[in-house]
């Protein structure tokens, strides 16, 4: 598996946020004000994911009173990371778009959507920087240097 590639999570972010000002420049008279609970959810598994991290580096590095590591669970951590990278791009792009749509609308009822959709920004982004750094701490380290060149070293090995 491959880390995340920027460009990817760019790419989602600019198509999710083009979506969004679409839905809203058709359809905002029709919808009620935005949700709150979405941006908790994603700040929630922020604040997850980098606890997660913070703990599967500690795994990995053998730090001293860390349990040994489980490779399946940090298989599955890497892989949870990969998937909200994504999501959190493109939710972000997505209330990134309206955001931009909302600020230029003057009627009241965008302005009191306003705060809701930097939080989704906000919430988005750091879900996307905790997942970034996720799969980051679920590489294997390298072996020293140093190693390496006395394994090559010893009786038998050229």
């Amino acid at each position: 598996m491959r880390p995340t590639n920027p460009s990817v999570l760019v790419v989602a972010a600019l198509g999710a946020a083009a979506f969004g000002w679409l839905l809203l420049s058709t359809l905002y008279w029709r919808m009620p004000p935005l949700p709150w609970p979405p941006i908790i959810v994603l700040a929630a598994l922020a604040v997850a994911e980098f606890l997660l991290a913070q703990n599967t580096r500690a795994r990995i590095q053998h730090r001293r009173g860390a349990p040994p590591v489980d490779a399946l669970a940090v298989a599955r951590y890497a892989v949870l990371a990969k998937a909200s990278s994504l999501a959190g791009a493109l939710s972000a792009g997505f209330s990134a778009g309206l955001l931009s749509w909302l600020a230029l609308d003057p009627t009241h009822a965008a302005q009191q959507d306003i705060p809701a959709a930097i939080g989704g920004v906000v919430s988005a982004l750091a879900l996307v920087g905790a997942a970034l750094r996720l799969e980051r701490a679920c590489r294997v380290p390298r072996s020293d240097q140093k190693d390496e060149d006395d394994s090559d070293k010893s009786p038998g090995r050229r």
